[in-house]
C-alpha cells in the first residue's frame, strides 16, 4: 500500500479531523520531496537534520515546527511502530503572545462598518459566541436554539459539540437576516446555497470593515474571539466558564487572557505624570 494512502488511513481510523488529516499528510510529502525518497526508508539523523534545515534555512515558526514534528511523530510511531526514531526529538518551546484585541467601542464600529446584512450577522456571530470562524460556517440553521437560548457548536476543535449563549441582540439580527435570505440548511451559506461561504472571502470582508472603521490594529476574524474572550474577563466572568464557552482544553489557554483585560494596575498613574518641572 502507499505510504502516504496509509498515513492517512491511520489518521482517519483515530478520527482526526479532515484538517489535521491534511496537514499531517502534506507535512509527510514534504519530508520525502526533501530527501526524494519515501519517508519509511529514512531515520532519525535523517528527521533531525530535516527540522534544523526547516528551523536554520527556511526560519519556519516554532509552532509550525512542532505540526511537522507532530506529523512525523505519527508516521513512525504509529503507521511504522519504529517510536525509537522521534524518541529524543524535543517539541520546540512556544512562544507566548499577547493576542490583539478590540475594544467595545471598536467592535461596535466595525459591526456598523458592515454593511451587508448577511456579512454583519456573520461578524456578530463570531463576537457574541466568541466562535472561530470554521465553527461559524459550519452552522446549521436549527443550532440556533431561541428557547433555551444558546448556539449548538457541532464538532469543534477536538471533535466535541459544545454550546455557547445566544446574545438577545444577536438574535433580533439573525431573524432580520433569516426573513430577508431564508437560509435552509447552512446559516451562512455559499452563492450555490449548499455550501458554505469561503473562509478567505469572509476575511475579505472583515478586513474592508476594519478599514473602514478607522481600526488600525492587525486584527483578523480570529480577533473577535480574543476580544468576547476577554471583555468576558473584564466583567467577571470565571475562568472556568470562559475556557468551556472557548472549548479549550487546557485552563492554560485560557489564562492568556489575563494578560489581554484592562486590569486595574494599568489604571494607576504613572510617576511620571505626577513630576512637575523645576
Amino acid at each position: 500500500m502507499d505510504i502516504y494512502r496509509r498515513m492517512e488511513e491511520e489518521l482517519k481510523l483515530r478520527g482526526r479531523s479532515p484538517k489535521t488529516i491534511q496537514c499531517y499528510t502534506a507535512a509527510l510529502r514534504r519530508f520525502g520531496r526533501h530527501y526524494g525518497t519515501l519517508p519509511d526508508r529514512l531515520d532519525t539523523e535523517d528527521v533531525r537534520a530535516y527540522l534544523l534545515h526547516l528551523i536554520e534555512v527556511e526560519q519556519i515558526s516554532g509552532s509550525y515546527c512542532n505540526q511537522v514534528s507532530a506529523a512525523l511523530r505519527f508516521f513512525y510511531r504509529t503507521v511504522l511502530g519504529r517510536s525509537a526514531v522521534m524518541a529524543d526529538l524535543p517539541y520546540q518551546r512556544r512562544k507566548t503572545k499577547v493576542p490583539v484585541v478590540l475594544g467595545r467601542g471598536e467592535v461596535l464600529r466595525l459591526l456598523q462598518a458592515t454593511a451587508d446584512l448577511k456579512h454583519r450577522a456573520l461578524l456578530m456571530t463570531l463576537y457574541a459566541g466568541g466562535l472561530r470562524l470554521g465553527e461559524v460556517l459550519r452552522l446549521w440553521v436549527e443550532d440556533i436554539d431561541s428557547h433555551l437560548m444558546r448556539i449548538r457548536i457541532r464538532e469543534a476543535k477536538g471533535g466535541k459539540d459544545r454550546y455557547v449563549m445566544l446574545s438577545t441582540t444577536l438574535l433580533e439580527t439573525l431573524r432580520e437576516y433569516w426573513r430577508a435570505f431564508r437560509p435552509k440548511g447552512l446559516l451562512f451559506p455559499g452563492r450555490d446555497g449548499l455550501r458554505p461561504l469561503d473562509a478567505r472571502g469572509v476575511q475579505r470582508v472583515f478586513e474592508r470593515a476594519r478599514k473602514k472603521a478607522g481600526i488600525q490594529k492587525p486584527a483578523s476574524p480570529h480577533t473577535l474571539r480574543h476580544s468576547f474572550a476577554t471583555h468576558l474577563m473584564e466583567d467577571g466572568a470565571r475562568l472556568p466558564y470562559i475556557q468551556e464557552l472557548l472549548g479549550h482544553r487546557s485552563i492554560k489557554t485560557t489564562l492568556r487572557y489575563t494578560r489581554t483585560r484592562k486590569d486595574e494596575a494599568l489604571s494607576v498613574r504613572s510617576p511620571l505624570d505626577s513630576l512637575r518641572s523645576t
